[in-house]
Parts: C-alpha cells; structure tokens; sequence
C-alpha cells in the first residue's frame, strides 16, 4: 500500500472521510458563494457596469479552466489527500491577497485574489468529488455526493447572509454623497469600506489554514479512482479520456449547469432590487439571497433520498425542466411573484452538479482523476456564462438576459434523458 493515499478502506473510515470531505465541502460553498455579495459592493464601490462587474466571476471561474486539468494530473500522482492539502493552503493565500487588494483599493488586484482562491478550490474539486463517489458502493454514488453536496449548499446559504451582514452592511455613496463629505468623513468612509472586505476574507484564510492541519493529520482511507486500487465496474480500458462520450458530454453539462446558476445567483440582488419585481435595497436584497442557496440546500437533502428509489438520469431531467417553467414565469411576471419563482429554482438547481458529476465519472477506472480534471475544467461556465449574460442585461434588459441561463437548462434536461448512459 502507497502510505500517501491512506490507509485501506472499510466502513467506519469512510464514514469518518466523508465527515472530514463534508467540512471542505461546506467552506468551498461558503467562499464561493460570497461572490453574488461582492459583485454589488464592488460594482457600486468602482462604479462599474454589468458586465464589468461580471468579471469577478469570470476571473473566480477561470481559474477552473486553466487549473482543473493540471490538478487532475497533481491528484493522480499524489493522491486525493495530498491534492486537498494543496487546494488548502492555495485557496487560503487567495484570501490573503484581498488584504492589499482592498488597501490599495485596486479592482485588478482583487480580480487576481480571486483567481488565486478559485484555483484552490480547483483543487479541492478534483480531489474531494471523485473521493466522494469512490467512499462506497457506485450504485449510490449519485445519492452520497448529492449528501455531502447539501453542506456545499449549507455553505452557500450562511454565505450571503454573513455577506450581507458585513460587506454589505456599510452602504456605498454616491459620487455627490462623497463631495459632501468633510475630509475626516471621507477617511472614515473609506476605512470602513476597506475593512468590510478585508476582515472577512482574513478570518477564511485562518480557518482553511487550520482544516489544512487537521487534514494532514487525518489519516484517509484510499478510494476506487486512486493509483494501486480497482475498479472493477469500468468500462473496457481505452486510450483517452476524450473516448467516454457520456464524460464529454457531462463536462459540456456542468458547463451550462455552473454558468445557469452562478448568472442567476450573481444577478439575484440586482433583481430584486428592481421597482418593478420588488424594490429591496442591496443589504436586505442579499439576506434573500440565502433563501436561494438554502432551497439548493433541502433540495440536495432530498434529492439524495428520493435518488434511493428514483433514477438519477429521470430527476436531472424532470429539475431542468421545471427551472425552464420558473424562468419564463420571472420572465413573462413582474413583482413579488417573479422574485419568489426565481428564488425557487435554486430547490430544482440542487441536484444537478453531484448528479452530472457521478453520472459522468462513472466507470472511468483509471481515468476517474483525469475525468474528475475534465469536468472541473468546466466549470469555466460560472466564468462565460454569466459575462454573456452581463453583455445581455446591459444591450436589451436585466430580465429578458435569463434566456440565457434557460438555454443552458435544456441542455441539462437533453443530458439526463439521453446523454449519460455509458457506452
């Protein structure tokens, strides 16, 4: 046995991983998340416009695209707890560098800061997603990542309400608002903008510094997709990753997935902030927020029971299509009614990363760490899909832009039904 994969797998040290993995799962969520509150403040505090202030996601998901594949490759060679130790500590250098992002008060810079966190949590989604699906029997692989993934989403909803609470807490001025500041004002003012990014950032550095110590001395069973362990189950060994077609069509999945719900999620303050949906101020407009990712939350909880009796390919496809429907109801609607159908989707939304994800990975053997790369590459879609979505709120209006992410729903669906059986 290699020692730096862990030690053999037996029920009791898959339980006690899988509590482990649930912890990351739940801080990656909740650092991601934090985006959706960060594209108001900052696109106020720099006076930028939709698209503009859509660049912080592209940059966050970028990092997916140029890092995921080199990670794979990392994973293979060092094992799944060597590639979490590593997002660790990168994804925690990344929460550093807002300090001087925010105290320089440079848009680029914190671009860069976010680069460098995503590409952290890059390697966490290498390595901790397939652990996931290989920590037990592959006939409730689907059901096991859809579990761990509600802590993802728990992260997600206690996200943008600590955001609110305290990026979002210090309203940002208007330019007149500004002139008539005294000096001594102004000063404060800005202090208190800056340490409402910096602070939070630091405390997510210091405690993805101390998981990275309780990982290290946490002694992980090997998994299924590791070197020196079997899979049985794999489909006939082929020279390629590319040769899995219900792979490749699952990273063009996660694509359209991740890009729907980082749009919708991004855009969901902007929304309700609208006279016509239902005029809320940024700070509260962001406690809503929560209610997005929570519904995403129960909806993993129960879709991880009802994928016990149901088949995974029928309820990704039954979700997409339902989000479609409460697409053109917000849409085709105005006022609360429009703003509730869109806070629902994030319930549908629940189920679909894990359930890509398991259904694309399935029976690779030896490829599981390069196809876990591949899908984490596409991830990207958080990064293109909402630029063009920003590109079009600002040329022909902020609701009838979700055409976009709807698209990208009918895709899903077509992959549920059709797409994901191994051939």
């Amino acid at each position: 046995m290699n020692p730096q994969h862990g030690q053999a797998s037996t029920p009791s040290s898959n339980r006690s991983a899988l509590i482990a993995l649930t912890v990351l799962f739940f801080m990656w969520g909740l650092i991601t998340s934090l985006n959706d509150i960060l594209i108001p403040h900052l696109k106020a505090l720099f006076t930028l416009n939709y698209m503009q202030a859509m660049l912080v996601q592209f940059c966050f998901f970028m990092a997916y695209f140029v890092m995921s594949f080199p990670a794979g490759v990392v994973v293979e060679k060092i094992g799944y707890k060597g590639g979490i130790l590593m997002g660790l500590l990168i994804a925690a250098s990344g929460c550093l560098m807002f300090y001087p992002a925010a105290g320089m008060k440079s848009y680029p810079l914190f671009l860069g800061a976010l680069f460098v966190l995503a590409s952290g949590i890059a390697f966490l989604q290498v390595a901790a997603n397939p652990f996931v699906t290989a920590l037990g029997s592959p006939e409730t692989a689907s059901s096991r990542l859809n579990l761990t993934q509600a802590f993802n989403s728990l992260g997600t909803t206690v996200g943008p309400a600590l955001g609110a609470a305290f990026i979002l807490a210090v309203a940002v001025k208007s330019a007149p608002e500004l002139q008539a500041l005294s000096a001594t004002e102004l000063a404060a003012y800005e202090q208190a903008q800056l340490n409402a990014v910096q602070h939070p950032y630091l405390v997510l550095a210091a405690v993805l510094g101390a998981i990275a110590v309780f990982i290290a001395v946490f002694r992980l069973p090997r998994g299924t997709g590791e070197a020196g362990a079997d899979d049985g189950d794999a489909l006939p060994a082929r020279r390629s990753i590319w040769q899995y077609p219900h792979l490749v069509l699952g990273a063009l999945g996660i694509f359209a997935y991740v890009g729907a719900e980082v749009s919708i999620g991004s855009l969901l303050v902007a929304v309700m902030g609208q006279p016509s949906i239902a005029g809320l101020p940024p700070e509260v407009a962001g406690r809503y927020l929560s209610i997005y990712w929570g519904c995403a939350m129960v909806g993993r909880f129960v879709g991880s029971a009802l994928m016990q009796r149901i088949p995974a390919t029928r309820l990704l496809a039954f979700n997409a299509l339902f989000n479609i429907a409460l697409l053109a109801l917000a849409i085709l609607l105005q006022g609360r009614l429009a703003m509730w159908a869109m806070l629902s989707i994030g319930l549908f939304n629940s189920i679909m990363f894990p359930t890509i994800f398991s259904l694309a990975v399935a029976r690779l053997g030896r490829f599981t760490s390069e196809g876990s790369g591949m899908l984490c590459m596409a991830i990207v879609g958080g990064a293109v899909v909402p630029l063009l979505q920003g590109w079009g709120a600002d040329s022909f209006g902020l609701m009838p832009s979700f055409i976009i992410p709807a698209l990208c729903y009918l895709y899903i669906a077509w992959y549920g039904s059709a797409g994901a059986r191994p051939r």
